[in-house]
């Protein structure tokens, strides 16, 4: 975004961040800050493949100890298998989990996010670990399939060109397969030695990761997409899942430079945007995802927030 002379402060303070958040290789970034940043970036920067192109250009040594754990592993499956154990180091917000039992599948799920709010995030996710696998073993691995839960009208090209093959969207799943001797590839580099090392030290960052105290405004969150489509997200009720008293929880958030209706808002803004992004999702569902039991409160609130109905927003960004 600074290549294309973007002002920063207002698209990261979108997404809940500041600039320091990001600019500081020590902070920790929330998942679904994640997100939402990718996804603001996406559309500040009109790159519809957003995601998919900032999948290709990092550095894959940027990624750590657990880049090193799954470089110095025996074999494809070993490494990943690492991957999937250790993952919690680096992003909480992501599980990876392997499969041998048909091919080679490597998933990714989300622990306690919405997926529906997101499409940039997993698209990074899905091309990171192609990148991963085809760098560890030094080929040009090709999945036999490729899926992802959200929805695109069809591969764009240059992925498919990418990838090899096309994906299939809408899925009920996010994952990759690849033959079932592909897990069986040595690791080029592979030093059995060192990835011993490598292991107790990922063993103990785990320990220390697991210890640590989340966010509350990310607990709340975590509350607000369970509950939302109910109606019922409020702050007593999520008061109550958290173990904690509404005065505690109103505490705990002001120590954190929040309020909970502001949490709230910012949450559903992000997701009834992200909800009209899909043409075939009906406005009357979305104000139903959203917590409104009525289509006009949705629309009075959106008009609120953007300046737009539902409707007129869509067609602002060309949403058919």
């Amino acid at each position: 975004m600074r290549d294309a002379q973007i002002e920063l402060a207002p698209i990261v303070s979108a997404a809940g961040l500041t600039i320091n958040d990001v600019e500081d290789r020590k902070c920790r970034i929330d998942a679904r800050a994640q997100m939402r940043l990718l996804e603001l970036a996406a559309k500040e920067l009109q790159d519809d493949c957003f995601g998919f192109h900032l999948a290709q250009g990092f550095e894959m040594g940027e990624i750590g100890l657990l880049y090193y754990v799954m470089a110095s592993s025996e074999d494809l499956a070993d490494a990943l298998q690492n991957a999937g154990r250790y993952c919690a180091i680096n992003n909480e917000g992501v599980r990876l989990r392997i499969s041998l039992a048909r091919g080679f599948a490597i998933g990714f799920e989300y622990v306690n996010i919405d997926r529906s709010s997101d499409r940039h995030h997993a698209e990074f996710w899905l091309i990171a670990l192609v990148r991963i696998c085809r760098a560890l073993t030094d080929g040009r691995l090709v999945p036999r399939r490729i899926q992802l839960k959200h929805y695109r009208r069809e591969t764009p090209l240059e992925v498919r060109s990418l990838l090899g093959c096309e994906i299939k969207f809408a899925a009920d799943r996010d994952d990759l397969l690849f033959s079932s001797q592909i897990g069986a590839l040595p690791v080029v580099g592979a030093d059995l030695h060192l990835n011993k090392m490598l292991l107790q030290y990922a063993d103990e960052a785990l320990s220390h990761r697991a210890s640590g105290r989340t966010s509350v405004r990310s607990r709340v969150e975590d509350q607000i997409a369970q509950l939302l489509p109910h109606g019922k997200a409020n702050s007593e009720a999520i008061a109550r899942r958290l173990g904690m008293s509404r005065r505690t929880l109103a505490r705990a958030l002001s120590s954190e430079g929040a309020g909970f209706l502001n949490v709230l808002e910012t949450f559903r803004i992000g997701l009834a945007r992200r909800y009209l992004e899909e043409a075939e999702l009906p406005i009357s569902q979305i104000a139903w995802l959203l917590g409104y039991s009525e289509v006009s409160s949705f629309t009075h609130a959106f008009v609120r927030w953007t300046g737009l109905t539902p409707t007129a927003y869509r067609d602002s960004n060309g949403i058919r």
